[in-house]
């Protein structure tokens, strides 16, 4: 057996020992098992169980010039805005036989110019981005690694490689409209709009438009913070009832920022959506009729990944360049009864 640091790794040539056959044998197994005789598969397969083998996956992607690990970095997994986008994804690279390296930014960029030089190192497939946000060290090394990048849940103006998402500034122009449609006039936005936060920024800049098409007066918008979403809701909801206490609607960046503000509303006593309607933007699970029953914008974030994946696969894979380097797949509003 092989050794590093004190650890014993069981090798090819271990699994071969003990099932009384060659090294090329156990690889045939592994590789295309239907071409080897029944008695020698299962006597190969004993000893593989017995020892624990694991297939050394760095040594075959020498060879083969794949590592069938794509890498997704992702602006959070505190709340679930990306979750049904990560199913979506690992989905499509499973049935290609590929794995999924997830790795967190906290809508830092400098985090993830830090985490894609440790990830650019392993040589992955395919690199998947949840932000078109990039210092330019980032941007130097996407766009001279070789390696095919899709940047989704956003419609970069100019992509590094491939794109699959919406328009954020759309969606918040889209909402802010609707909600001016159904009679509010003093309609406020809650969300993070940190610097890092591109999306949230977008969505706010649709909010401002949509008021000035409106003739709806001065925009009425929380202060940017850095909290997790439902306190961002909760917080700006109080700071905007507090500083403006005629506000009659709230769109929220996001399901969960709006959860924080249902919240903060009904500790105050509003009624919901009569004294103030709430809208956020997402329909996460928690968002549907048998949870919030939230007005919300629907994002398809499970077809974001698996696009995503499709891309991946058609460039790196099959060496085929995909039909579109970017893929919009829109979205939906839902009227529901907080608004």
């Amino acid at each position: 057996m092989a050794t590093t640091q004190g650890r014993s790794w069981t090798t090819m040539r271990d699994v071969a020992r003990r099932a009384g056959v060659s090294a090329m044998t156990v690889s045939r197994v592994l590789k295309a098992p239907h071409k080897v005789a029944p008695a020698t598969r299962a006597k190969v397969e004993a000893a593989v169980a017995a020892l624990g083998y694991v297939p050394d996956d760095a040594a075959r992607s020498l060879s083969s010039r794949h590592s069938r690990l794509v890498a997704a970095l992702v602006s959070t997994v505190a709340d679930s805005i990306f979750a049904s986008t990560i199913d979506g994804l690992a989905e499509t690279l499973r049935a290609q036989g590929q794995q999924l390296l997830l790795g967190t930014t906290e809508y830092s960029a400098l985090t993830e110019e830090a985490l894609l030089g440790a990830i650019l190192s392993r040589r992955p497939d395919g690199l998947v981005l949840t932000s078109a946000a990039h210092t330019e060290t980032s941007r130097r090394l996407l766009e001279t690694a070789g390696v095919p990048v899709v940047e989704v849940w956003e419609l970069p103006e100019k992509p590094i490689d491939m794109a699959v998402g919406f328009s954020n500034l759309a969606a918040g122009r889209a909402m802010t409209r609707f909600l001016a449609e159904l009679g509010y006039r003093r309609i406020a936005f809650v969300g993070n709009r940190s610097p890092d936060d591109h999306r949230g920024r977008r969505r706010a800049e649709g909010y401002r438009q949509a008021l000035r098409e409106a003739g709806l007066g001065p925009p009425r918008m929380s202060p940017p913070v850095t909290l997790e979403p439902i306190e961002t809701g909760a917080r700006g909801l109080a700071w905007l009832l507090d500083t403006h206490p005629d506000t009659d609607a709230v769109f929220c960046s996001s399901d969960a920022v709006a959860f924080g503000a249902l919240s903060e509303a009904r500790r105050r006593g509003l009624e919901v959506p009569h004294r103030l309607a709430i809208a956020g933007l997402g329909d996460f699970d928690f968002a549907g009729p048998s949870g919030l029953c939230l007005t919300t914008v629907r994002i398809p974030g499970r077809t974001i990944g698996r696009e995503a994946g499709r891309l991946l696969i058609e460039r790196r894979l099959h060496g085929r360049a995909p039909g579109a380097a970017v893929v919009d797949v829109g979205f939906e509003l839902i009227r529901r009864a907080t608004a």
